[in-house]
């Protein structure tokens, strides 16, 4: 049996940014979170066949996170790359993604990380398969071919969940669940000999520029500061008794214990 996943991945700044920040490759990498849905991906097509394809919404940038998951073992990638998609929410994200995923044709799976690392709202996955109207499971750590479909195990805080689904679907992956192959330098430079990246804008998904970007989305960052923290430290003296009396003396003066 063949089965053809999609993966959804996303180029991540990698540095605090002060006001704005242009990214480039010094200062953007693949987001962790979605090295375990490419894991995923590429664990099942090794036991059922099929092919995997990389799909990645941004800047030109997002083209180095996309070599990676070439890298990696996936055997197709699609950088969606406008100028009007900057400032895009994660509605108008999860829509160029559908519209995207609607382009490629049929596919088994759609992949997702359970989040990303610069944003971090678990949005993308689950509204992107609503506007694509399949089923979606999160939490997701174990999937399984069955004679009547798929069985897949996901966790939800305490409970471990048995599910039935038929493709097509989309999952996220729960990040602890597969361990990313590590990708070599050898693996990359090869990539990058023989660079296959198809490159799509907003005329090739029939999209309208008012339709995305900041003028197309529902929501927008009003503002984003950094938290301080106000911390001292104080090294306590004497032996390990005297010490441990010490903290709770402090701390019972500080109203930080019951």
């Amino acid at each position: 049996m063949s089965v053809h996943s999609i993966v959804c991945i996303k180029s991540v700044v990698n540095t605090t940014p002060k006001g704005g920040t242009r990214r480039t490759p010094s200062n953007s990498e693949l987001n962790p979170f979605d090295r375990p849905a490419l894991e995923a991906a590429l664990r099942i097509r090794a036991t059922m066949d099929g092919s995997i394809t990389a799909l990645s919404m941004g800047p030109a940038v997002g083209a180095e996170a996309l070599a990676e998951a070439r890298a990696m073992g996936v055997d197709r990638t699609i950088l969606v790359s406008d100028r009007s998609l900057a400032e895009s929410d994660t509605l108008v994200t999860s829509r160029v993604l559908a519209t995207a995923i609607e382009k490629i044709g049929s596919f088994d799976f759609v992949f997702f990380g359970t989040r990303t690392a610069d944003s971090d709202t678990g949005q993308v996955g689950p509204q992107t398969a609503s506007l694509l109207d399949i089923p979606f499971l999160g939490g997701v750590h174990q999937m399984e071919k069955r004679d009547d479909g798929w069985e897949v195990q996901k966790t939800m805080d305490a409970w471990e969940e048995d599910w039935q689904v038929l493709p097509p679907a989309a999952v996220a992956i729960e990040p602890r669940a597969f361990t990313p192959r590590p990708v070599g330098l050898v693996g990359i430079s090869r990539v990058y000999d023989r660079i296959d990246l198809q490159r799509w804008t907003l005329s090739d998904l029939k999209l309208k520029a008012d339709s995305v970007g900041l003028a197309g989305s529902p929501t927008r960052v009003a503002a984003l500061k950094r938290i301080r923290h106000d911390r001292s430290c104080e090294m306590l003296e004497g032996e390990p008794d005297q010490q441990v009396a010490a903290l709770i003396e402090k701390l019972t003066l500080s109203g930080n214990i019951w």
